[in-house]
């Protein structure tokens, strides 16, 4: 969770989480209804949702502290369960050929290579984990990690 100051002096906070949707609301329009009522900027990361079924959904929200937590009751009251992401990226440096496939699949920027040395770069602040990287490597040096802390 980032904390970012807007224009109002008021806190604005990004933060992952991952939202479980059981098989009942699953086919509803819950994003839609979060945008609407509360003014949140969703950045969908990853989902895996079919109606009728358990699914789950990665997302970014971007709002002001009051917001993303009426933004939890709205979940929960819902039934849909919220769990914070701790991602990370690793990857074997020392195996690394350089040869850039991560860097260019990387649409977030945090891979990244450049002249002068042109080696590898990673800023985890620019990573959205998206997994990418993992398709994109041949020599699979990549380990992405999803991994919930305690539910909120």
């Amino acid at each position: 969770m980032k904390p970012v100051f807007n224009e109002k002096k008021t806190m604005k906070m990004i933060q992952k989480i991952i939202l479980t949707f059981p098989s009942e609301v699953s086919g509803d329009p819950i994003i839609y209804e979060l945008i609407r009522r509360y003014d949140i900027k969703v950045n969908i990361l990853k989902a895996e949702i079919q109606p009728g079924q358990i699914g789950t959904l990665l997302v970014e929200l971007d709002a002001d502290a009051d917001r993303l937590e009426q933004a939890k009751e709205f979940f929960t009251s819902r039934g849909i369960s919220i769990n914070p992401v701790a991602g990370r990226i690793s990857y074997d440096e020392s195996r690394c050929i350089q040869c850039g496939n991560c860097a260019s699949a990387c649409f977030a920027g945090a891979l990244r290579i450049a002249a002068p040395e042109w080696r590898l770069h990673f800023d985890p602040e620019k990573c959205i984990v998206c997994k990418l990287c993992l398709k994109s490597c041949p020599l699979h040096l990549f380990r992405i990690e999803f991994s919930p802390s305690i539910e909120i």
